[in-house]
C-alpha cells in the first residue's frame, strides 16, 4: 500500500516509523514531514491545511490511504474533505473532532452523560468569568476553549495567577479565537494518566497507559508545554484503576458520541486524573498524543496498518491487539527559551551516538544537508527496557549524547513512578 501521513512532529515521526515496519507498506510519504521523517519517507512540501493540494497529490501518486496526525487539520475537516473526494483517510471527521476542538463541547458532553470530570462553568464574557474566578479562589484551572498547541490550560495556584491567565486568554487573546470562550474548573489532585484507544463508534480497543510531563521544568514547575517527556506503563497505577477509567470514561465517551450523531473513528485520547474518588476526565483529544505516541507505538506488537485498516473496514472488534511487556521512556530535548520564543537553525550533533535508542524528530529541518533545529520541541529520545528504571537510564544516556546550542530537558521524567514504587 502507498500511504501518506499528514504532519511534521515527533508524533508523526513515530507513526511513520511504526507504519514502515508493516510488510503491506510499499511506499510512504509525509506532508510536510521533518528532517528525521525524511530518512523513512519521502517528504512532500505541502502543509497540513492545503487540503486541495493534498488531494491532488493523492490522485497523482496513487495513494491508497491518508493517515492524519495533528489536531488542527482534523478540527478543520480534512477527513471530511478527503472522503468527499473519494480518498480513504484515517481519523475522526469534523463533527467528531469537536471533542478536542471545543473544551466547552467536551465538558457539556461529559456532564450530559454523567461521565466523571471536574466541576466547571463556561464563559464568553470576561467580566462574568472574572467574578466567578474571584468567587471560587485558587487553586483553580483556566482553559481556553479551542486548540492551543497543548498550552491553553493554566493551573493557577494563586488568585493573582488565575486573574493574569484569564486576562491573557480572553482580553489579550494570547491564543487568538481559541480564547473567545473559557472553561473554569475545579483543581483536581492525584496522578495524571493518559489512556488512548483505537475507536470505531462503539468499539473501543485501549492502548497501554502512559504519563506525560507538561510543565517545562523539573518538579512540574514553570509554564505548560506540549509535553516534555513520557513513560509507559504507569506501574504505580493499578490495572483495576485503568480498567475503571476505561469502563467509566473512555467507553461511555465513545458511546456518547454515537448517541450525539458524531460517531468517533480514529484515536481517542483521554487525559485523566486519578483522584481519591477514582478516575476523572481532564480532557479528550481526537488523535495520538505527543509525546505519548513516542512511548506507546514502540510497545505495539500488532501491525499498526492492520489496526487502521480494521477500523476503516469495520473489523476492529475482531482484532486482537498485542503489546510488549517492555517499558518505554521518552525524554524531550527542547530549544532554549521554549515554550516562549526560541532560536532556530542551530546545528544538531551526536545523533549517531545514541546506541539502541529511538530518536523521534519534532522540530528539525535539513539545511544544506545538515540537520538543524526548527521548533520548540526538537527531539524525543525514547528507550525500551526491562522496566521503567532500565528504560529511563538508557533514554537519558542517549539524550546526553545529543547536543545543540541552548538544549534544555527535564531531568526527572518517570521519577514519579520510581518514587511511588519505593
Amino acid at each position: 500500500m502507498r500511504i501518506l501521513v499528514i504532519g511534521r512532529g515527533g508524533r508523526e515521526h513515530a507513526i511513520v516509523w511504526s507504519l514502515r515496519k508493516s510488510p503491506k507498506v510499499t511506499a510512504l510519504f509525509c506532508a510536510p514531514g521533518n528532517g528525521g521523517i525524511a530518512e523513512l519517507a519521502e517528504c512532500v512540501p505541502i502543509t497540513e491545511f492545503q487540503f486541495a493540494e493534498i488531494a491532488e497529490f493523492v490522485r497523482q501518486n496513487a495513494i491508497d490511504l491518508v493517515v492524519v496526525g495533528p489536531d488542527d487539520p482534523l478540527y478543520e475537516g480534512i477527513v471530511d474533505y478527503l472522503e468527499e473526494h473519494g480518498i480513504r483517510a484515517y481519523g475522526p471527521n469534523r463533527a467528531a473532532a469537536e471533542i478536542e476542538g471545543s473544551k466547552v463541547f467536551m465538558k457539556h458532553l461529559l456532564k450530559k452523560y454523567e461521565i466523571p470530570t471536574a466541576a466547571y462553568e463556561a464563559f464568553e464574557d470576561y467580566e462574568a468569568a472574572l467574578a466567578y474566578l474571584r468567587k471560587l479562589g485558587a487553586p483553580i484551572v483556566i482553559k481556553a476553549d479551542g486548540l492551543a498547541a497543548g498550552k491553553g490550560v493554566i493551573v493557577a495556584s494563586t488568585l493573582e495567577e488565575a486573574e493574569k491567565a484569564l486576562k491573557e486568554i480572553m482580553v489579550e487573546k494570547q491564543f487568538g479565537a481559541s480564547g473567545n470562550r473559557v472553561v473554569i474548573e475545579e483543581f483536581l489532585q492525584g496522578q495524571e494518566m493518559s489512556l488512548l484507544a483505537f475507536v470505531d463508534g462503539n468499539v473501543v480497543k485501549p492502548m497501554v497507559p502512559s504519563q506525560d510531563h507538561k510543565p517545562v521544568f523539573d518538579g512540574d514547575k514553570g509554564p505548560n508545554t506540549g509535553g516534555m517527556g513520557t513513560y509507559s506503563p504507569v506501574p504505580h497505577i493499578p490495572q483495576e484503576i485503568v480498567q475503571q477509567a476505561l469502563d467509566t470514561i473512555v467507553k461511555p465517551a465513545a458511546e456518547a458520541m454515537v448517541k450525539e450523531g458524531r460517531p468517533f473513528r480514529g484515536v481517542l485520547y483521554a487525559g485523566l486524573m486519578i483522584t481519591a474518588d477514582g478516575p476523572k476526565t481532564i480532557e479528550f483529544n481526537a488523535r495520538f498524543g505527543d509525546p505519548e505516541t513516542q512511548v506507546i507505538l514502540p510497545r505495539l506488537k500488532t501491525d499498526l496498518l492492520e489496526i487502521i485498516l480494521a477500523t476503516l473496514e469495520g473489523r476492529l472488534a475482531d482484532l486482537a491487539i498485542e503489546w510488549s511487556e517492555e517499558a518505554a521512556v521518552c525524554v524531550i530535548l527542547a530549544s532554549g527559551g521554549y515554550p516562549g520564543s526560541y532560536p532556530k537553525g542551530l546545528p544538531i550533533e551526536g545523533l549517531d551516538a545514541v546506541g539502541g535508542a529511538l530518536v523521534f524528530h519534532a522540530g528539525t529541518a535539513l539545511e544544506d544537508g545538515r540537520l538543524v533545529t526548527s521548533g520548540g520541541r526538537v527531539l524525543g529520545v525514547t528507550a525500551l527496557g526491562r522496566d521503567i528504571a532500565d528504560a529511563r537510564e538508557k533514554a537519558y544516556a542517549a539524550a546526553d549524547r545529543i547536543s545543540f546550542e541552548g538544549k534544555q530537558n527535564r531531568t526527572d521524567i518517570a521519577l514519579k513512578a520510581l518514587n511511588a514504587m519505593k
